[in-house]
């Protein structure tokens, strides 16, 4: 009842769907009195509104969790919890992924509402080792990204700062002094530690924490490096190191070679083509190269951390994945001075709220035109004109900029206005000096150097100065390639176009070109999820109810709107025409008026009818007829007014709430009618099983009970019966020879003794005869002497059978292989070191995939029905010694060599033309076909190859020689051919 209370509290209410009369003043009104109520969060049907307090309140406790675990989303006050609730039950009871995309200006609390859903889910989430320890590593994610790359220890205390060549004074540092490093009231010292908890929980190994800090270091020391300036004996202007000492330490810590660093930073190699030209910097070169330096080492490890942190809460492959996103994304930013970083981060901004637009606006008003429905058109500002502004790939403002980058000759900030002013001169979102002065317009705020964009959340003004660098942002590729070649192994992997292997003259893509790819990356994937703003539930805990399309489940979207009461972050501090300023930009009152003016509900007819079924009798257990008709029964029985419904092309529509709560209510008490049928049919079914198998149980005991007695009683009469007849004969015969008993007693007993001993023999070894694994060797041991030779040949008799009957279970492919292994072995075995190596992979025969590849079609005709091996092999160039990739193809009459890319033959083989082959003794690969004079691919001479499966190709060749000519083929095993 006190949820209910909060949402109808006409003072305040907590969905502002039921504010009355709706209009800029109410709204702002409303929010402005709940947040006096210390009540943050503010209801538009399923999106919440969070103002932000700015201190700590009582209403995140595990007993708040326990509160809105499972609940109804309207039966209890508006939370960030509700939202997290719901997302994480469509996840785990509809199969359907989540996408929680929470926005507002920086400092509105959005970090903090990602930990809350983050936390939160954590807390409700399923139970176990696994997912105990999941849950944990990604809570402790958070401190570990917020503290940067300059994270905690793990298991063991820190490095000391002189072994990471650091002092303890902040100020020491250039990059550090610039402002102050330290925050009121923020322990750093209690940070540190947290984050030290945090790296021990994720994963990270002493090891990689420790190379961690050193990279970090070195970014520190590399801003204290110095530069001075000198001329070269042509007269021109060269830059050196000033002060060789940082240099010294920051080589030590990554094992780099001084020399090396001190060239990458004071010159620069440029390649065209085969030339190589080193050319000097400049002093000012020389730093916007140090500075570069620095922010890529630093960007890289920030990726590589948060790439580490996902490998560890990673999904086990196999299982199956649900996934919830949650974005955290910086928020709007209107500053005195706006560069380059807030033009992209105020373009990132633009395409969200063209998501908002689309999804919550635009695409709710086209589902009731799409339906056939009535509905009363809401005007609502579409942005897309100024996001085409920006990121137009012919003529956009980014466009421009990366055409000014790229240009020849001289090219400045001047420049690229002045193209902007010749394109942009008549859009009414767009703005200069210069194009004030053609509009006959008198403005002071607007300065020479600078463009003004009329963003959705208001005008900004954008000082051009700097944008031509920061787009560039190059990195030399001497540094890039220093940075490969230190020992240090985190940082070489941060630099793997360093590889001198991988050299590359393509200018690498500008800041602007990949921020906008990636935000195109980040559209692309909220675009795929399906919003689901409308999302009605009935009191009384009933699932959620929301509108889905065909099909199968799919995934889903919530918006939270975070909300900065002031400009000075003061606890409790509400703003009026601050708030107002973001109510408009975010569109909240053309969201209230969509909400308002529609349907609150709609489903497709299917799944409508699937739901809700059960309460009509013409419409339960099945409904012959179309969804459409059969919604309309079920409806009809259950006499709603017909201003409640509306019936759709595809979906039902549901006016009011309380009218889709009453049919849950009903739904409700229907379930559990047929779970009280269900249970009692199973309970009835389950007694006359049990009775059905005792009874048969039991009379198969008594049976065989009856049958062991009568068993035991005939084995006592015959054991009787036996002792009686052996000591009647046995009295018999001695009566009968007693006199003849002396004469032959002994050789009697010797044989006696001497059969009984073998037959003992026979039988025991009956008893305990091995395994019947032919690897196995083992046989009992020789009891007695005499019988040594005996045993040896019942051994060596039992072996061949197992070996036999191992042979005759054997397929035809199996025993294939296992004669070429064979003749691998006496091929290779003792002879070359890889043959080791290879006995433990099976031979393919077949990598290619020939018949899989539609590209190798031609290459599968010229094989045929004939194909022996195809592999992938690496020719070796007589000239130069350098490789190019070829397929191999061996069949039974010739050796092709193909090319990969056009999957054409370049050479063909006759196996008569292979007059020997030659290999290392060595783990290598190489092979060398040695061709006969008078072959058709003689007179290129022989070939030199590289393969991966070596002994398996030299192996195969070999037999096919031998099926095709009954010779074996000449195999050398030197190091010199």
């Amino acid at each position: 009842m006190e949820a209910t209370t909060s949402l109808l509290d006409a003072a305040a209410v907590g969905d502002l769907v039921l504010l009355d009369p709706l209009t800029e003043k109410s709204l702002l009104h409303t929010l402005q009195e709940r947040f006096r109520r210390s009540d943050i969060y503010t209801y538009i049907g399923n999106v919440v509104i969070s103002v932000n307090p700015y201190r700590s309140l009582p209403i995140y406790t595990p007993e708040k969790v326990q509160e809105y675990h499972n609940c109804n989303f309207f039966a209890v006050k508006p939370h960030i919890y509700a939202i997290a609730d719901d997302a994480y039950r469509s996840l785990r009871d509809r199969d359907r992924d989540q996408c929680i995309l929470i926005t507002g200006e920086s400092g509105a609390g959005k970090t903090e509402a990602s930990k809350l859903v983050m936390s939160y889910v954590a807390a409700v989430c399923s139970k176990g080792e696994e997912v105990d320890k999941v849950k944990e590593q990604l809570l402790q994610s958070n401190p570990v990204l917020e503290g940067g790359p300059g994270g905690a220890m793990a298991e063991q205390p820190p490095p000391h700062p002189e072994q990471l060549k650091l002092r303890q004074d902040c100020r020491h540092y250039g990059y550090l002094n610039r402002e102050s490093s330290g925050l009121p009231g923020v322990d750093d010292a209690a940070n540190f530690r947290a984050m030290q908890d945090a790296m021990r929980v994720i994963g990270f190994s002493p090891t990689e924490v420790t190379a961690l800090l050193e990279v970090t270091a070195v970014v520190l020391k590399l801003g204290n490096v110095q530069l001075s300036s000198n001329y070269q004996s042509s007269g021109m202007e060269a830059c050196s190191i000033a002060e060789p000492q940082e240099l010294q330490e920051i080589c030590e810590l990554i094992r780099l070679d001084p020399g090396m660093l001190e060239r990458a930073l004071c010159s620069r190699t440029v390649k065209a083509r085969d030339e190589a030209v080193l050319t000097t910097l400049s002093v000012p070169q020389g730093y916007y190269g140090r500075d570069a330096l620095a922010k890529n080492i630093y960007s890289r490890l920030f990726d590589w951390l948060v790439n580490r942190i996902n490998t560890s809460i990673q999904v086990k492959p196999g299982k199956q994945r649900k996934v919830m996103g949650v974005l955290d994304i910086y928020g709007f930013e209107i500053f005195q001075d706006n560069g380059f970083e807030q033009f992209i981060i105020n373009y990132c901004n633009e395409k969200l709220q063209q998501i908002f637009i689309l999804m919550t606006l635009k695409e709710e008003q086209e589902e009731y035109v799409r339906e056939g429905i009535q509905w009363t058109p809401v005007e609502f500002f579409d942005n897309s004109i100024i996001c085409n502004l920006i990121e137009n790939s012919k003529c956009g403002i980014l466009a421009m900029l990366d055409e000014e980058c790229l240009r020849p000759g001289v090219v400045n900030e001047d420049t690229f206005l002045i193209k902007l002013n010749q394109l942009f001169a008549t859009h009414k979102h767009y703005e200069s000096k210069e194009t004030q002065n053609a509009r006959h317009i008198m403005d002071a705020s607007l300065p020479p150097q600078c463009f003004r964009i009329h963003h959705y959340a208001g005008k900004v003004t954008y000082n051009v100065t700097g944008f031509i660098e920061k787009n560039n942002d190059l990195l030399f590729r001497d540094l890039s390639q220093a940075m490969w070649a230190a020992q240090h192994t985190l940082l070489r992997s941060l630099f793997p176009e360093g590889d001198p292997q991988r050299v590359s003259l393509k200018l690498p893509p500008t800041a602007g070109f990949q921020f906008k790819a990636s935000v195109a990356t980040l559209m692309k994937n909220l675009y795929s999820k399906n919003p689901n703003y409308i999302r009605y539930r009935p009191w009384e805990g009933a699932p959620a109810l929301s509108l889905v399309p065909a099909g199968p489940p799919q995934p889903t979207a919530a918006l939270p709107r975070c909300i900065k009461p002031n400009e000075t972050k003061t606890a409790m501090l509400f703003t009026p025409e601050l708030v107002l300023a973001q109510i408009r930009y975010l569109g909240l009152m053309e969201n209230v008026r969509v909400r308002r003016a529609g349907y609150a509900f709609r489903q497709l007819y299917g799944l409508f009818l699937e739901r809700y079924k059960m309460l009509s009798p013409r419409t339960w257990p099945r409904w012959a007829g179309s969804d459409r008709e059969g919604a309309k029964v079920l409806l009809a029985e259950l006499a709603f007014p017909p201003e409640e419904l509306a019936f759709g092309h595809t979906k039902i529509f549901i006016r009011s709430p309380h009218t889709l709560f009453d049919l849950e209510r009903r739904r409700q008490e229907r379930v559990a009618q047929l779970a009280t049928l269900i249970q009692k049919t199973f309970r009835g079914w389950r007694c006359r099983t049990q009775y059905q198998l005792m009874r048969k149980s039991q009379i198969i005991i008594s049976a065989w009970f009856r049958g062991h007695m009568q068993k035991n009683k005939y084995k006592q009469m015959k054991r009787s019966a036996l002792i009686i007849q052996a000591y009647a004969r046995g009295w018999k015969v001695r009566r009968a020879y007693r006199r003849y008993f002396r004469s032959g007693a002994s050789t009697r007993l010797a044989n006696f003794i001497y059969r009984r001993l073998v037959q003992k023999f026979l039988v025991g070894l009956r008893r305990n005869l091995p395994p019947l694994s032919v690897m196995d060797r083992t046989w009992p041991p020789t009891p007695y002497k005499f019988l040594a030779a005996t045993n040896q040949e019942l051994r060596s008799i039992f072996y061949r059978w197992k070996c036999k009957r191992y042979r005759e279970q054997l397929t035809p492919q199996r025993r294939a292989l296992l004669q070429a292994k064979l003749c691998a072995s006496e091929l290779f075995k003792d002879k070359k070191t890889l043959y080791s190596k290879s006995l433990q992979q099976p031979f393919q025969g077949e990598y290619l995939g020939l018949t899989q590849n539609t590209k190798y079609q031609k290459l599968h005709a010229v094989a045929k029905d004939k194909l022996v091996m195809a592999d992938t092999v690496r020719k070796v160039n007589r000239a130069n010694g350098k490789t190019v990739p070829r397929l191999l193809l061996l069949t039974t009459e010739h050796l092709v060599l193909a090319d990969p890319k056009a999957a054409q033959p370049k050479t063909v083989l006759s196996l008569g033309d292979i007059r020997s082959v030659s290999v290392t003794r060595f783990s290598d690969g190489l092979l060398a076909l040695h061709l006969k004079e008078t072959s058709t691919g003689g007179a290129k001479g022989d070939f030199l190859l590289i393969s991966d499966h070596l002994i398996e190709l030299v192996t195969r060749l070999h037999q096919t020689l031998m099926d095709a000519t009954a010779q074996a083929l000449p195999l050398h095993i030197t190091d010199e051919y």
